[in-house]
């Protein structure tokens, strides 16, 4: 393990029971709030990508939007922010995406990407991967190229990644806890 890799993971917060008993949930408050850790983060995200032309960044409603609004600073990419159905005040496209208890409803602007568009999809955690994949698919749907998905935190055993490489998507990510 890579000295920042060990500080970051260093820098999250793991909360044991939460939502539910036998879920560990992984808190990066702690690394937002951490001036160091937060700037290892982004410059981590940021770095594969330094000097190719991207257009957009896109974030997941809530952390993505926190670390995919400084991704798309450093790259010099617009954001597009990937809400919860109701949210947003423009037209819009929607797509419905699995959760682990149930089915919701993801909407962005309808002209937040033009077609051919290179898009990199941010977020602080993959699990299961039913957002990711339906933010991916929203993207696509209105003509994105989506480049890569960039997460700080992979919980492999949820089989998250494997859904998003299904899809040809490459995935990034900075910190790995087995388990749920």
């Amino acid at each position: 393990m890579s000295k920042i890799v060990s500080e970051l993971e260093a820098s999250i917060r793991s909360i044991p029971d939460y939502p539910k008993p036998g879920i560990v949930f992984r808190d990066i408050t702690t690394l937002l709030g951490n001036a160091r850790a937060f700037r290892r983060a982004v410059d981590e995200l940021v770095q594969p990508y330094a000097g190719l032309k991207i257009d957009k960044i896109a974030g997941m409603e809530a952390r993505g939007f926190i670390l995919g609004g400084a991704v798309a600073h450093q790259l010099s990419a617009g954001f597009v922010p990937i809400r919860k159905k109701g949210k947003l005040p423009h037209t819009t496209v929607r797509i419905a995406y699995s959760l682990e208890y149930g089915v919701d409803e993801m909407e962005m602007h309808v002209d937040a990407v033009q077609p051919g568009e290179k898009v990199i999809l941010v977020d602080d955690l993959i699990a299961t991967g039913g957002t990711a994949v339906g933010a991916v698919q929203l993207l696509r749907q209105i003509g994105a190229d989506v480049v890569s998905a960039c997460f700080v935190i992979d919980l492999p055993d949820l089989g998250g990644r494997k859904k998003l490489e299904a899809l040809g998507v490459e995935v990034r990510t900075l910190v790995e806890f087995s388990g749920h």
